[in-house]
Parts: structure tokens; sequence; C-alpha cells
């Protein structure tokens, strides 16, 4: 009957680091597989052997949910690879292909397991992975195989196949048939029948510890069959059904554990792991309440080194060298562990001398020495990988002569030899194991400080001195295994060794990366491997180790070779974790200052959104000092890009302001404009009033001189008039005095100020109290009405009626460049236009509000502006016709026009005749 067939992956074209070829060879739901190396050269390739020669019935494979290739070519052979053995090689024979789908249809959601009937004979299989399927999760163009299954039944040869086929033909004379249903315990007399305890599907969403569970139940069931004991059997065939419940659920715990771990959400991780204890217990005691299992079944004995599955009685392969099970186990672990391909290391004492052998029976050898001390069985996912490689350079017949060396520090720190590495750590550092050796790794893995500084070390010689000629995977291999061992280096406590793992890290990024030309990904690698893990050290509580790793993170980025990938800035502006350090979250924001002034934001990673965006953010943290080197960030990026700084940042109004830390920044964008700040503006606008007060009070003081003047100028012209009239004739003077009214006290300034607009200077008999009021509402070319109030005020004053006396003053703000009154809420967008132009000081030039436009200072000048032919476009009053000075009144002298000609300036602050209107010292017109 086909079953599942144990394999050991014998090459591969190349993997990504954490996902070797060798995870294939383990069924969980928690594995992750193989992938290939990151933009890899196609096709990839992976070779297999199985334990025992065989023939294959049904292969299977489970594709990942986004890394799939477009096809899968299937070769078997019977021997090594001819570039393993090229003296005996044979060529693998093909097979065919399988073509895997998109996934597109299911979002890259979904993974695909594809089952393939095959009958070839043969002992190694070969897969190769054609072009991968394009999606935009797959950014490296990888390809990747989660699992693999081989079902087949073992191939018959020699004298051992001919005696178990003159056992078959015994049997059937005498009537006896191994294909009885019964016997089998299934349904099916057929011969090709597969069992669903060997499926892929099965493992790969089963638990694996009731997995194995589930197929001894399945055993202890055939046996019942076969005793007839059919009521035991349904009990078995109800708790196998009911068990695969609890196999799923526990690897759905199992995977929800897992992501958690990556996530570092260690309480939830806590959770599912007490969750899956709680259910693990309850489904066993319901068990063994049923009388269906035993205490001893349902412990934990499954969980041995990885070994490739043997099924009973295979003719090729002797059991295995474990320690002896229970009777009643014996049958079914005798599947779980045969022999590794690769030779065993000899016992060694822990100071290097072999060790002598005590007489064991031949039935139990002496165990690996890893065995021997760890005699407690070992989670499932924690079973070491063999190992074989080497480091290159390495001579293939001798002994690594620096892994005996490892453990002995060049300065004499570390004595004696590291500990054997523990089963958890073989299986994490498999890959560095593969490269540099057991002993140089273990090392790396041991609790004395002064073994793992001399590691670090000697690794750094041995990459230091690797010849320029090498091959180049052998090259890629060894930086990668080497660049594994400064990560882990990176977060040990003790300074000598994380200071050790900095040396070697510059080493390989500055010499090793050069002078083996091994290109940008093998630079990306690095700095993607360990600027996370530098950068969590930056929050050390170490106040020392906080300004080393600062300090190399800082030179690291200046690197030539790391500065064109433009990696390191993207971390530092990584959003700030909520229940980061203090000490973290300071030392990235005086990074990322620092790196910014040595950077810029010109093609080096750092661009002013994402700079902004994390200051921005860095301005609410908790911690004060991060909130200060926060401002400071800004107040850098404003030097360099003025406008869209001011995108990220709420409007300069006096919301924002209220925020001290807003407040800082304003004031700080002010003095880098040249503008003054809040503190100058106020001190300035409070001088400018005591200014505009005391030049009221003397403009008020020569107006008073000028009406005493008028009034002086009057009562002499009448005296003149009288005297003359007394010269005629007696009667004549005396009848035109009695004709004439007597004149009022106000007179002269009658005669002057009537029918005249004191702001433009035209002069009409129309201009009663009514068309003053008029003129003045509508037509005066010197005067306007705002916009937002409907009061008349003067356009030589409007920027200061918006900013100081109209409702709306709130809402404008003064333009620091062009000295006008714009709605805050447009401030930015002004700032861009054209009309927003500096304006010159006061003494140097006036500057109109309407057109925007700098002229000649000076009170005339604002009327040759506004009213003449060239001046203002803006201004919908101007006149095209410029108005002249009325001539002097009939019958009055020299005296009375230059009285006339003697009044108030256009603008001043006088009473209006005849009440028509009045002027309030803001320069605002109100109509009665």
């Amino acid at each position: 009957m086909p079953h599942k067939i144990g394999f050991v992956v014998v090459s591969s074209s190349g993997h990504e680091d954490g996902f070797s070829a060798r995870e294939l060879m383990i069924h969980a739901p928690t594995v992750s597989g193989w992938r290939s190396p990151r933009f890899c050269q196609f096709p990839q390739e992976i070779v297999v052997q199985m334990v025992e020669r065989c023939r294959i019935r049904k292969l299977q494979l489970l594709a990942h949910q986004y890394m799939i290739p477009s096809k899968v070519e299937f070769y078997v052979s019977e021997s090594l690879p001819e570039y393993f053995a090229p003296c005996q090689a044979e060529r693998f024979r093909r097979l065919g292909y399988v073509s895997l789908c998109d996934n597109e249809k299911t979002g890259c959601k979904a993974r695909e397991l594809k089952s393939v009937y095959v009958d070839a004979a043969g002992q190694f299989l070969k897969l190769i992975f054609h072009q991968n399927h394009a999606n935009k999760y797959n950014i490296y163009n990888q390809v990747a195989l989660v699992a693999m299954n081989i079902i087949g039944d073992p191939a018959d040869f020699g004298e051992e196949s001919n005696l178990a086929s003159r056992e078959k033909l015994i049997d059937h004379y005498l009537g006896h048939s191994a294909e009885d249903p019964a016997l089998e315990g299934t349904c099916t007399g057929k011969s090709d029948y597969i069992s669903p305890l060997d499926d892929l599907a099965f493992d790969m969403y089963q638990d694996p510890e009731v997995a194995q569970i589930i197929r001894r139940l399945d055993e202890r069931k055939r046996e019942a069959v076969q005793q007839e004991r059919y009521d035991f059997a349904k009990s078995l065939k109800q708790a196998i059904a009911d068990l695969q419940k609890v196999g799923e659920r526990l690897g759905r715990y199992e995977v929800e554990k897992r992501c958690a771990v990556e996530k570092e959400d260690y309480d939830l991780a806590k959770h599912k792991k007490r969750q899956m204890e709680q259910y693990r217990s309850r489904a066993y005691a319901q068990l063994q309440l049923h009388s269906l299992v035993d205490a001893e079944l349902v412990r934990r004995p499954f969980d041995l080194p990885l070994q490739p599955l043997v099924r009973p009685g295979s003719p090729r392969h002797p059991p295995p060298v474990l320690p002896p099970p229970p009777p009643e186990e014996r049958g079914a672990e005798t599947r779980l562990a045969g022999p590794s391909l690769q030779e065993q290391p000899s016992a060694r004492s822990p100071d290097g001398a072999p060790q002598p052998r005590t007489a064991d029976p031949p039935s139990s050898p002496a165990p690996h020495p890893r065995l021997e001390a760890h005699r407690e069985p070992l989670p499932y996912d924690e079973r070491p990988l063999p190992a074989a490689r080497k480091l290159p350079g390495a001579a293939p017949g001798e002994p690594d002569k620096s892994d005996v060396d490892a453990g002995k520090a060049p300065r004499g720190g570390a004595l004696g030899e590291p500990e054997p590495l523990t089963e958890k750590a073989l299986r994490e550092a498999s890959s560095a194991v593969e490269v540099l050796g057991e002993t140089l790794v273990a090392g790396a893995y041991s609790k004395t400080w002064s073994h793992r500084e001399a590691t670090l070390l000697t690794l750094h010689e041995r990459l230091a001195g690797l010849p320029v000629g090498a091959q180049r995977e052998e090259l890629k291999s060894a930086l990668r295994a080497a660049v594994f061992l400064v990560r882990r280096a990176i977060r040990d406590i003790v300074t000598p060794v994380f200071q050790a793992s900095l040396k070697l890290l510059k080493m390989i990024i500055t010499q090793y990366i050069p002078r083996h030309r091994l290109g940008k990904l093998e630079t990306a690698h690095c700095v993607e491997r360990t600027v996370p893990v530098l950068l969590a050290r930056t929050g050390d509580s170490s106040a020392r180790l906080r300004a080393v790793a600062s300090n190399f993170i800082q030179e690291l980025a200046l690197f030539k070779e790391v500065r064109s990938l433009q990696m390191v800035p993207s971390y530092l502006v990584q959003p700030l974790k909520a229940n980061a350090s203090a000490h973290l979250a300071q030392s990235q924001m005086d990074l990322l200052a620092r790196l910014l002034r040595d950077l810029g934001t010109d093609g080096t990673g750092f661009t002013v959104d994402n700079v902004m965006k994390f200051a921005v953010q860095a301005l609410e943290h908790r911690v004060f000092e991060v909130r200060e080197a926060a401002v400071r960030v800004v107040l850098d990026m404003y030097r360099q890009h003025r406008a869209p700084v001011l995108d990220y940042l709420p409007p300069d109004d006096s919301a924002a302001r209220r925020n001290v830390l807003y407040r800082t920044v304003f004031e700080g964008f002010a003095k880098i404009d040249g503008r003054p700040t809040d503190a100058e503006t106020r001190a300035q606008k409070r001088a400018a009033t005591e200014e505009a007060e005391k030049q009221k009070k003397e403009e008020i003081k020569v107006l008073q001189g000028q009406l005493a003047a008028l009034r002086e100028m009057q009562a002499e012209f009448q005296e003149q008039e009288s005297e003359a009239a007394k010269a005629e004739a007696p009667g004549t003077y005396a009848a035109r005095r009695g004709a004439a009214p007597p004149s009022a006290p106000g007179a002269p300034e009658s005669h002057c100020l009537d029918n005249l607009c004191i702001f433009c200077g035209e002069r009409s008999a129309a201009f009663t109290e009514e068309g003053l009021d008029l003129h003045y509402w509508k037509r005066c070319p010197m005067l306007t009405r705002c916009e937002h109030c409907r009061q008349v005020v003067e356009i030589c004053s409007l920027t200061e009626h918006l900013l100081t006396e109209c409702d709306r003053r709130d809402a404008f703000g003064r333009c620091f460049r062009c000295s006008e009154a714009v709605l805050k809420e447009e401030l930015p967008a002004h700032l861009r236009t054209r009309g927003c132009h500096p304006a010159k000081p006061e003494k140097l030039a006036n500057r109109c509000p309407l057109c925007h436009e700098n002229f000649e200072p000076g009170e005339e000048a604002w009327k040759a502006h506004l009213m003449g032919p060239a001046g203002c476009t803006m201004n919908l009053r101007r006149t095209h016709v410029l108005h002249k000075a009325p001539p002097p009144p009939q019958g009055r002298g020299p005296a009375a026009a230059k009285a006339g000609s003697s009044g108030p300036k256009a603008g001043s602050k006088i009473p209006t005749p005849k009440g028509g209107l009045s002027k309030s010292s803001g320069r605002t017109l109100t109509k009665r």
C-alpha cells in the first residue's frame, strides 16, 4: 500500500536567509518552507533523496500564496546527480511538469495544494522551478514552496525481494490475503489505496502532537479490526474524528501564537499558549476517560531530532540509533526516526580529547553526545537540521581548524571551549552552521561573554583573509552567516561583544563587499538586518551604549556604499510607537536632526513629506526633549523649504498660538524670514500708536492756528471794505449798510469750506449737506467702501482699517512681505501669487491696497495715483479729468484767495461743515 516516504534535501540552488530548503523536511502548520533568493536567476533547483529506493505514486506540492512559480518540472534518478559523483553519475529522467495558478482570483490570500499522480522508480528527485508569476506582493521576484510530500511503495530488489515474493506466493496458496480489508482497517481492498493520514493536507493543518496520536489510534483501530473487537474499533474511529478537529484548532492557535510573537505582542502569545494547554488537556482527559488511550501515549515522546521517515521493515536502512521506546510505541516510532545521510561527529570531551567508549550491548550503541546531554524531549519545531557545509576555503577532507580554535579568544579572554549548542539554538542557527561550522557558532551562542567576543574577532579575521577569487555563492553564504551572528551580537548587553559586532559589521560593508564585488543587494541585506536592531539599542538604559549605537548609525548612513541605497533615512522617519521608551524616541529624533544636516533632502531618502509627517507627530510626544528636538527639525526644514513646510502645520492664528510649541515654531519662522516676532510687533504697534497720537495733536494745533489766521484775515478784509465804503457817499454807504444783513460769525469759514470735498478737492454747487454725503458714498475717488463692514474709508488707510477697526479684523493678518491685510486662511496662497511683492518703507514709497503697487511718498502722491489719468487702474471711482481749483469769489481780494488756497490737507482730521459726515480718528466715514 502506498505511504508517505521520508526524504532529506541534498542540495538547492539557493535560498533566502531563514527559509532554507531543509524546511521542506518538516510538515506542520507553522512551517515557512523554502524561498529562493531575492532577484534570483531562473530556473531554481532542489534535489532530495528519499530514505529508500521506492516507486513514487503521488507527489504533492503546497505553493506559496504569492511567490508562485509558473511551472515546476520533476526529474527522477537512481543514483547521485553527476555534480556529486561524476564517475558514477546517472542523468535524471524527466517525469513532466505542472503549472500553478497565479492566484489572482483569491487576491493572493490562498495557497494551492497540487497533487500529481506518477509511476516512477528511483531514490533521487529533482524539482526545477521556473519564472514566478508577477504580482504586487512579490516585489523581489521570488518563488517559494511551503511543503512537499512524496507517497510511494518501497521498490523490491535483491534476495529480500525474492524472499518477500515467495512468502506472498505461499500466502496465496494458503488462502491468506495481505490485502484483506479487515487487516488493513479500511473499506477498500485496493492495493493502491492511500491513507488520508499520509496526505499533505493532514500534516499541514494538524497539530504535530495530535497528528501522531491519531496515527497511533489508527494503528490500534486496525489491530482491533484484526482481533474482531468492532465496538472498540468504532470508539477509536470516533475518537480519531474528534481528534482531527482538536488538532486543527490547536494548529490555528499555534499559528496565531507565532504571529503574535512576530508582532511582539507577548500578552496575546501568552494567552494563546495558555489556551492551547487548557484545550489540549481537556481533549486528552476526554480520551483517557473513555479508556481509548493511556497516559504514556499522550505524553510528548514525539519531539525527536529531525530524521527522514522510514517505514518498518525497510530492507536498506537499519533501525535508528535511539533509546528503545516502550513496547507499545515501537511500532509507530520506527516511522519517525531513520539514520541521517550526514555523518555524526565523534564524541569528544570538553577539552577536545576523544572519550573512551564503554562496552555496550550491540543492540544499544552509544548515543550522540548532544542526545546524551539533553535527555528531555524537545518541542516539535525545535528539532535540529543536519549541517554539512563549511566556510569556503576549508579543506574538504580535513577538520576545520578554525572551528576547533573558535572558543579561544586571541587576547586570552576566553578559556576552554564553548558549551555545545542546544537543539533550539542549532535549529535557529542552522544556516550559519552550514557555512561557519558548529564550533564557531557555538562560541557565538556561549554563555561566557569572552567566547562570544572571541568568535566575532575570529570571524573578522577569517572574512578579511578570504581570497578574492573565491566562488561568488560561497562568499554570499559566508556574508549572510556572518550577518546573522552580528545581528545576534548587537543585542548583547556586554559592551565588548557589542563593540566587536560593530567592528565586524563595518568591515563587511566597507571592505568585504567592495573587495569581492558582491553588489548593492548584499549591502542592502546587511543594512536591512542590522539597522532595526541598532535603532533598538539607541533606547538602551546605558548612556554609553546609546551614544555608541547612535554614532555608528550616523557613520553607517554616511558610508558611500550605504548612502546610495537611501535605506537608513527610511528607518529614522518611521512613526514613533506609543509605548516606545523615552530614550529610544529621543535618540531617533537626535539622529534624524544630525543626518538631516549631513545629508539634506536631495536624493538621500529624506523628503519634505516623510520628515514633516514624522516631526509633526513628534510634536505631540509625551517627552519634552522629544518635542524640543522636533521643533529644531521643523525649523531646519523651513530653512530649506519655506512654503511646502507650511502645508503640514496649522494656520498661524490665535487658536494655534495657544499651543506653546506652535507659537515657538511660528516665531522661529518669523526670525528665519527676517520678520518681527509677536513681541516685537506689539512693541512696534505701541510705538506707532504713540507716534500717531502725537502727530494728531500736532495736526490739531496746526489746524487751530490756520482757523485763527482765517478769522483774522476775514476781519481785516471787512475792515478794509468798511473803510472803502466810508470814502464813498455817506448816503450810499448807509443804504448799503442798512440793506446788508448782519454777518454771521462763521461766514469766513462758510465761504472757504462750503461746496468743497476735503478729500479730492472738488468744488461744486451741488455739494450741499446731502450732496456731499452722496459724493462721499459713491463718487469720491479718494474714498472706498469696505466690503466687510460697508463703512466708507480712505483708500490710503484701508489696510489699517481691516487690521484694527473692521468688524472682521480678527480674520485678517498682515503679510510679512507686502504689508497688506490678507485673510489668514488665504495667506499661504497669497504668498505664491504675483501680486505679493515686497513693500518699501513708508518714507520711500506709498503702497496702494487696490493695485498693490508702490509709488512716490507723500499726501499729494496719493491724489495723483488715485485721481490721475495714469494712476491706479483698480480704482473704479477714478476720473480721467484733472479738476482745477476754482477761481476766487467775485469781489474778493487777494487775501480771500489766499485764504481759500490754504485749506486743510486731504485726509486731515477737521469737523465736516454742516454736519453732513463725521470723520473718525481711523479715517472712517459713517453715513448719518
